[in-house]
């Protein structure tokens, strides 16, 4: 082989890296500009859009990026780590159990658990066992450490993956936050149900979103599976449901 065959034979593996690139990051620019859309739709719009669109969405994203060639191991589907997951995913309903069970025995922190919407313990039993995981837990993780983390995964290093998927993750959270004071009571007042309560309810939901969304990255990248990081995700969710309902009942009795 002359040396000009050489630097073709170079210039043409460059050329098909450059394209592979530039096709991963166009991959993960779809991925968020789908995210944000949902995120639009699923709040204001109507009610059942509200309910029926993040479900949708994230069962796209995994059909649109599995014609794209990433692979179920790239999801955190494939069954070779379903062993894995399930042992980190137990430990953290576990772990959260005794965070939450010390949190509604301590005065000081028991009304932070009085949230309007799980005032019965049937709702709360409904959006816990229903609502939280099919709505919200499953669908996300699919979508973020799934589908997200996958298609980062491919154009960045671990730092890049962890900042922006937890980053984008306390974003997607926004919306979701608004009036999130005037429905807690601890939160009320320590903040106070004012504007300014409000903005500052929405920053405080987006930097702990952020940070749940870096441990779930984490647990997700440690095991391999997104067993791990839905149980997490649900545990914070729909335990602190339940503990809710328990705490109300336990006021009104």
């Amino acid at each position: 082989m002359n040396t000009a065959t050489a630097n073709a034979g170079a210039g043409s593996s460059t050329g098909i890296h450059r394209i592979r690139a530039a096709h991963a990051w166009l991959d993960v620019a779809v991925v968020i500009a789908v995210l944000i859309s949902t995120n639009l739709v699923a709040h204001f719009t109507t009610v059942w859009a509200s309910i029926a669109t993040v479900p949708i969405a994230a069962v796209v994203l995994v059909g649109l990026t599995r014609r794209r060639g990433l692979g179920w191991s790239e999801l955190g589907l494939s069954p070779r780590h379903w062993k894995k997951g399930t042992l980190y995913a137990l430990a953290s309903v576990g772990l959260v159990l005794a965070v939450v069970a010390i949190g509604i025995a301590l005065p000081i922190t028991r009304q932070f658990f009085m949230a309007d919407r799980y005032a019965t313990i049937s709702g709360a039993l409904i959006a816990s066992m229903i609502v939280i995981p099919l709505q919200t837990v499953i669908p996300e993780e699919l979508a973020f450490r799934g589908v997200l983390q996958g298609t980062l995964s491919r154009v960045s290093g671990a730092r890049g993956v962890f900042a922006a998927g937890s980053l984008l993750f306390g974003l997607w959270h926004i919306a979701s936050s608004l009036g999130l004071t005037t429905g807690n009571r601890g939160l009320t007042g320590i903040l106070g149900g004012g504007l300014m309560g409000q903005i500052l309810g929405i920053a405080g939901a987006v930097a702990a979103t952020a940070a749940a969304g870096f441990v779930f990255t984490w647990l997700r990248r440690r095991s391999g599976s997104l067993l791990a990081p839905i149980a997490l995700h649900w545990s914070l969710n729909g335990i602190g449901a339940l503990a809710a309902a328990l705490v109300w009942h336990a006021s009104l009795a």
